[in-house]
């Protein structure tokens, strides 16, 4: 006999999502090494003590970024689509299940007006790699690799061995690069660059 599916999405279920992350993720892996604290304390001049809305605690806002910069998301409205799915994303951000994940327009608005003219996002990604060296998770060394399949028509045996950098500034610029051609595409104006 056919047994008829039952519908499943409006139970309630006891779960943590500790137990839904796999213990060999990469992002526990990080969690397990690297402390995220040390930006409260270095962004904390940016902030105003006394005045104005609470603001998306720094931490989980980096954090968010360096999610987008590690797997590669260079879209804040797609980095918000995939926190929202994915659990393992919440677990590394301290979201439960059901808390609302922070409008992509917070990122970008974060980034393009409060710290847009210091060097914090160089200091913050330095630190993280200074963390990650002294566990030996990371050697100092730059490596990029690209796995795009392509027959080549070379010579296996004659190369040459350049390496290649890409600097936090330019995952941010293709943020902006982003928004701007998101701005388009809906017909909207370009935003007011900030005047120094």
């Amino acid at each position: 006999m056919l047994k008829e599916p039952s519908p499943q999405q409006h139970e309630l279920e006891m779960v943590s999502l500790e137990s839904l992350v796999p213990d060999n993720h990469l992002l526990r892996k990080i969690d397990q090494y690297i402390d995220f604290e040390f930006i409260r304390d270095r962004v904390r001049h940016l902030y105003c003590s006394n005045n104005g809305r609470p603001a998306l605690d720094p931490v989980v806002l980096f954090k968010m970024l360096f999610l987008g910069y590690l797997f590669g998301i260079r879209s804040e409205r797609q980095l918000v689509r995939e926190i929202q799915v994915n659990v393992a994303y919440r677990w590394f951000l301290r979201f439960n299940l059901t808390d609302k994940i922070p409008d992509a327009s917070t990122l970008s608005q974060n980034r393009r007006r409060r710290f847009q003219d210091s060097s914090i996002y160089q200091e913050i990604f330095d630190e993280i790699v200074l963390q990650a060296m002294g566990y030996d998770l990371v050697g100092g060394e730059v490596l990029y690799t690209d796995s795009t399949h392509l027959k080549a028509n070379a010579n296996k045996n004659k190369y040459d061995l350049k390496q290649a950098e890409e600097k936090v500034a330019a995952y941010l610029d293709s943020l902006e690069d982003a928004i701007e051609g998101d701005r388009k595409a809906q017909g909207k104006k370009p935003l007011k660059t900030k005047l120094s």
